[in-house]
């Protein structure tokens, strides 16, 4: 047994490729799972890692995939955006034998979405109107009952309209209610329409909500509480339990070029604005659509729907500061503060967040397409960020995201420590162990 368990970890490390992790010098060296024995894929599925970590295919053509949750026995839950045939909008996965690769699998539910959450033997699901509730049974891969429709009544829109969710250490349910538009203009996206003031986008949209997840038929007007504003869009949200905070990774406005082109160039519209990762608290107020960050005055200036011509600041100073500004046109969709011990020390309680990708960096090289890193403590970046997963457009000049092998959208903790990270091109899910040196 003991030769065959070195075998096996020299392969692993022979297999695990990529760049360099965070220093984990004079720290405790991680616990390996015993459950991590599969031998990950050449090549890692087509991703590059840190030194030390590797992946398998943990399951490949499920569809549409966004949002993934895991229960405390390790069945999968993915959400599907769409589905070529009516299957149903969320595929369970399973892991039978210990190789990291799903070898059983079921899809169900008449709804597709983006949020997923599994919490307190509950499944819950967010159509873009809606949070839908199923009842667990242990072990079982599918609900044996109906869903419950737990939160409605939000406002109907076609632009970012998914509801991802999460909870906190108290039970209540935030959501994510995205604005319908660019920049809350008049005319939407007509060159140099003025934006409305007030944007009445704002009272219901462009916000995080909060509810009591105490019983069904909840609405968005009668119980919901308007819990953070003036963010455009969070599909990437997170309660992170070591700082008792809520978090997202907003996705900015765009085209600022093509809607003022006297103001702006091509290649500023490419850098600007930022993709903000923001601490949320009651009350706080991040004032989109008046506001946008400035990747290279490093601060928010005024928009110019709103009078602002570049550099005005107005009174843009009195939004919260983001924790990180990251590159525009990035597309965060999904973030995980990780609290497994499988990964080195230097990784927990820190934030993954998925980078999706976005089509506003055009007529330039795209950017994002990957999963990043950020040590945090206390509710507070504790160092520089990095890219963690990289590798999934397939192509060093990445023009237009059709052309895109993977797009990571989806992160989810395992109970052994280990990470799914969900594709939305082709399905693949991606299992992601920490080998060692």
């Amino acid at each position: 047994m003991i030769a065959r368990n070195a075998a096996l970890l020299l392969m692993l490390l022979t297999l695990a490729c990529g760049t360099e992790a965070p220093d984990t010098t004079d720290t405790d060296p991680p616990k390996t799972s015993p459950s991590v024995e599969a031998a990950c894929e050449p090549g890692n599925g087509g991703i590059v890692l840190p030194d030390g970590f590797c992946a398998t295919v943990f399951a490949d053509e499920i569809g549409r995939a966004r949002h993934i949750a895991v229960t405390a026995d390790g069945i999968v839950y993915v959400s599907l955006r769409s589905a070529e045939e009516d299957a149903g909008g969320v595929v369970a996965l399973r892991d039978n034998d210990g190789d990291g690769r799903a070898d059983e699998r079921a899809q169900f539910g008449d709804h597709y979405g983006t949020g997923m959450e599994v919490h307190e033997g509950h499944l819950y699901f967010g159509t873009n109107d809606s949070i839908l509730r199923y009842e667990l049974t242990a072990g079982q891969l599918e609900p044996e009952g109906a869903y419950e429709t737990w939160i409605e009544g939000f406002p109907k829109q076609r632009q970012h309209a998914v509801k991802p969710m999460t909870f906190d250490d108290q039970g209540n349910i935030y959501v994510n209610v995205g604005a319908p538009s660019n920049a809350c203009m008049e005319t939407m996206r007509e060159e140099e329409s003025p934006g409305l003031n007030p944007c009445p986008q704002r009272e219901r949209q462009a916000s995080v909500w909060r509810f009591e997840n105490g019983r069904p038929g909840q609405t968005q007007s009668v119980d919901g509480h308007r819990y953070a504003s003036g963010i455009r869009n969070s599909v990437a949200l997170a309660w992170d339990p070591g700082s008792k905070n809520v978090f997202v990774a907003q996705h900015g406005r765009d085209s600022l070029d093509t809607l003022w082109p006297k103001l702006f160039e091509p290649e500023f519209s490419r850098d600007n604005p930022a993709e903000e990762f923001l601490k949320l608290e009651d009350g706080a107020d991040f004032m989109w659509p008046f506001c946008y960050w400035d990747t290279s005055l490093d601060k928010k200036v005024r928009a110019p729907e709103y009078g602002g011509n570049g550099t005005d600041v107005g009174d843009c100073d009195m939004a919260p500061e983001p924790l990180v500004a990251f590159p525009a046109h990035w597309g965060p969709n999904d973030l995980l503060f990780y609290q497994g011990d499988q990964f080195p020390a230097a990784y927990q309680g820190g934030a993954f967040i998925a980078f999706h990708g976005s089509w506003n960096r055009a007529p330039f090289p795209q950017g994002g397409y990957n999963v990043v890193f950020v040590p945090m403590s206390g509710g507070e970046v504790d160092g520089d960020w990095e890219v963690f997963a990289d590798g999934f457009n397939g192509s060093d000049e990445l023009m237009s995201p059709r052309d895109a092998v993977y797009r990571p959208t989806g992160l989810a903790e395992a109970p052994d420590g280990s990470i799914y990270v969900s594709d939305s091109m082709k399905g693949r899910i991606w299992r992601i162990f920490y080998t060692g040196e």
